[in-house]
């Protein structure tokens, strides 16, 4: 296939209703949320042509809060390509109509898996990283998925030996304090 990097990205722009307000009055959280699964939906199902599930969502941090009457800007790219999977990262930006400002409150990862009609894994085209921002991006979203899964190993064993890792959590800080 050849690559056409304009499938990779999307942008996708929302005015944030008072039906989105939560009891402070500032947009609800799971009113971002559920934009930023349809956003990396979007993406990736471009991008791979088929249908998609979410699979993990890295980092969701709130780093400043959303105001109904604000445009929200969500910026997503296909980062990494896997057989089956995709990362999209998605920046979301605020702007502040009548103010003119913008700012940048968010950036998350999602991780995406393409599925056949029978909901099977099903194979991605490849990406090649290109540019520097491509490269440095690819190479994250590896990092990243390197982090995720120790952490299901490490999940994985606080569920299965929860007394034994205790106990040697606390042995450690016990020396920690006495060094």
């Amino acid at each position: 296939m050849d690559e056409d990097h304009s499938y990779r990205r999307l942008e996708m722009t929302v005015l944030m209703t008072p039906d989105m307000a939560n009891f402070a009055g500032r947009v609800h959280g799971g009113s971002i949320l559920k934009l930023l699964d349809q956003v990396a939906y979007a993406c990736a199902a471009r991008y791979s042509g088929s249908y998609v599930v979410t699979v993990s969502v890295d980092r969701v941090v709130f780093h400043e809060p959303l105001y109904v009457g604000e445009l929200v800007t969500f910026l997503a790219s296909v980062n990494y390509t896997g057989t089956s999977s995709m990362e999209v990262g998605i920046r979301v930006m605020a702007e502040n109509i009548q103010a003119r400002s913008e700012r940048h409150v968010m950036t998350c990862y999602f991780t995406m898996v393409a599925v056949d009609e029978h909901g099977r894994p099903h194979r991605v085209p490849s990406f090649t990283p290109a540019t520097p921002v491509e490269q440095r991006r690819w190479k994250a979203a590896q990092l990243r998925r390197e982090l995720r899964r120790e952490i299901e190993r490490r999940s994985l064993d606080i569920r299965l030996h929860p007394d034994e890792l205790a106990a040697e959590h606390e042995s450690s800080r016990q020396h920690e304090t006495q060094g």
